[in-house]
């Protein structure tokens, strides 16, 4: 048997599950390195997923704390939508996946995980990615550790907000 290692999931698995909402972020930026936060926009931020269905998995988060897309003012909706564009050009050229699955859950009916502030899954996605750990083990492989994946990512995005 093999073994696959995922050391960032057993904070996930032991660990308190905390009582603040993950998506209301501080205003400084300080603890953005810490909370993988690539980008931040005038209404939204962009957030690595700790714990991703794939490399790369990015989230576009809305700073106010909401739980329907309708509640989203034009200026949040439109902020959101831009850097949903900007996460597609810096997940092409930092992976060049084959494609990429974008969604939104609304409800935990819908398969929010987070049903009480919304947030946009931005995954890349290459042919064979679903090999058979995925099909028949009921496991994912992430190949590159979390804090690298934000290394190769983070510049990309400052790129885009210098």
């Amino acid at each position: 048997m093999e073994v696959l290692w995922a050391p960032w999931r057993l904070n996930y698995i032991l660990g308190p599950k905390p009582e603040e909402c993950v998506f209301c972020i501080p205003e400084h930026t300080d603890e953005d390195r810490e909370r993988c936060v690539l980008a931040r926009g005038d209404h939204c931020f962009i957030i690595m997923n700790m714990f991703p269905y794939n490399n790369g998995h990015l989230m576009v988060t809305p700073y106010r704390h909401v739980s329907n897309l309708t509640d989203l003012t034009i200026e949040e909706s439109n902020d959101c939508m831009l850097w949903i564009r900007h996460c597609t050009t810096v997940l092409e050229k930092a992976f060049t996946p084959h494609g990429i699955n974008m969604g939104l859950n609304l409800g935990e009916a819908a398969g929010a995980g987070i049903a009480q502030h919304m947030h946009f899954q931005i995954v890349p996605r290459w042919n064979g990615d679903a090999s058979f750990m995925a099909v028949f083990g009921e496991t994912t492989v992430i190949p590159e550790h979390l804090s690298s994946t934000y290394g190769r990512l983070k510049p990309l995005f400052d790129e885009i907000t210098a």
